[in-house]
C-alpha cells in the first residue's frame, strides 16, 4: 500500500483568485505568486494517485493567517475526506499565532481529522515564540491519541528557494526537546537533523518521536540519502511525501528505486510507517 504522507489541496473559490490573497497572507504569496506555482483540488489529487498508485494520501491545506480563510481550508479537507475516504486522510492546518488555535484544532478533530499540519514558521523559523505557539496544539494532540503533528523545516545551509526558512538546527532540535512524548513529521527530511542519530550521546533518545518525510527530496538530497537513512537505522522513520503538486508521486520513485536500498524498506517508506503512524 502507498500513502502520500505530504500533499496540499485548495477548494474552487482560493484556486480561482489565488492572488485576491496575496496582499494580507505574504507567506502564500512567497509560495505561490509564481504562475509556475501549481495549486489543486482533491478530484484532480484523486487523479494523479490513480496514475501513481498511491492508494492514500495525507491532505492539508496552508498556514493561513486569515482566521476564515483557514477554516474555509480546513473545511474543505474534512469535506475530501469525507467525499474519498478509502483515499484521504486529513491534517488541520493553520497560523498558530492565533489566540484560540486549541478551538480550531478540537472543531477539526471532531470533524475527522487525524494530525496537524503543514504547521510552518516561513519568516522567523522555530524560535521561543513559535515553540510556546505550539505547546497548546501539542497538548491537545498529545491527549487526543497522540495525533501526529507536521512541521515545516529545511536544511539550513545550501541554496535558497521560495519557502526556505530561517530556521536553524538548534531550533529544530530544541522542538524536539520541548515536546518529546509528541510524534511529530518533520517535512524535508528535518533540515538534516536526521543526520544527528549519529551522535553517541543525547541525541538518539531526544528524536526518539520524530519521524521524517521526504517531501522536495528530489530538488533537495541526491538519492543515496535514503541508503544513509537505512545505514543509520532510520529506515523505519522515513516517510514517503511527495509535497504534490510541487511535484507528482512518480518523481520520487526513481530516486527510490536508484538508491539501492531493498524492496522490504522501499515497502516501509512508501507506506508501511505511514499506516503506523496514522494507526491503520
Amino acid at each position: 500500500m502507498k500513502i502520500d504522507f505530504h500533499t496540499h489541496i485548495f477548494p474552487d473559490s482560493i484556486l480561482k483568485s489565488r492572488e485576491s490573497y496575496f496582499d494580507k497572507e505574504p507567506e502564500f504569496k512567497m509560495l505561490y505568486s509564481s504562475s509556475s506555482s501549481k495549486m489543486v483540488g482533491a478530484s484532480d489529487l484523486i487523479n494523479v494517485m490513480d496514475q501513481d498508485e498511491v492508494q492514500l494520501s495525507v491532505v492539508f491545506g496552508f498556514p493561513w493567517r486569515d482566521r476564515k480563510v483557514a477554516m474555509q481550508n480546513n473545511d474543505y479537507i474534512m469535506e475530501s475526506v469525507a467525499k474519498y475516504p478509502d483515499r484521504l486522510k486529513g491534517f488541520a492546518c493553520f497560523d498558530t499565532s492565533w489566540i484560540g488555535t486549541e478551538k480550531e484544532l478540537e472543531r477539526c478533530i471532531r470533524g475527522g481529522l487525524c494530525g496537524v499540519g503543514e504547521l510552518a514558521f516561513y519568516l522567523s523559523g522555530i524560535n521561543d515564540k513559535a515553540i510556546e505557539e505550539l505547546e497548546p496544539i501539542m497538548e491537545i494532540c498529545l491527549n487526543s491519541g497522540n495525533l501526529p503533528v507536521m512541521i515545516h523545516t529545511n536544511e539550513p545551509v545550501g541554496h535558497k528557494y521560495p519557502g526556505k526558512t530561517p530556521n536553524t538546527l538548534e531550533q529544530i532540535y530544541a522542538l524536539a526537546q520541548s515536546f518529546p512524548k509528541n510524534r511529530i513529521v518533520l517535512a524535508h527530511w528535518g533540515g538534516g537533523i536526521l543526520f544527528y542519530h549519529l551522535l553517541k550521546k543525547e541525541t538518539k533518545s531526544v528524536l526518539e518521536n520524530i519521524w521524517y518525510d521526504t517531501a522536495a527530496s528530489p530538488f533537495l538530497y541526491d538519492s543515496a540519502i535514503y541508503k544513509v537513512a537505512k545505514e543509520m537505522g532510520l529506515i523505519d522513520k522515513v516517510l514517503f511525501g511527495s509535497d504534490y503538486p510541487l511535484l507528482k508521486p512518480s518523481r520520487y520513485y526513481k530516486d527510490i528505486n536508484a538508491s539501492g536500498i531493498s524492496d522490504i524498506d522501499k515497502d516501509k517508506i512508501l507506506g508501511k510507517n505511514a499506516m503506523g503512524l496514522l494507526g491503520l
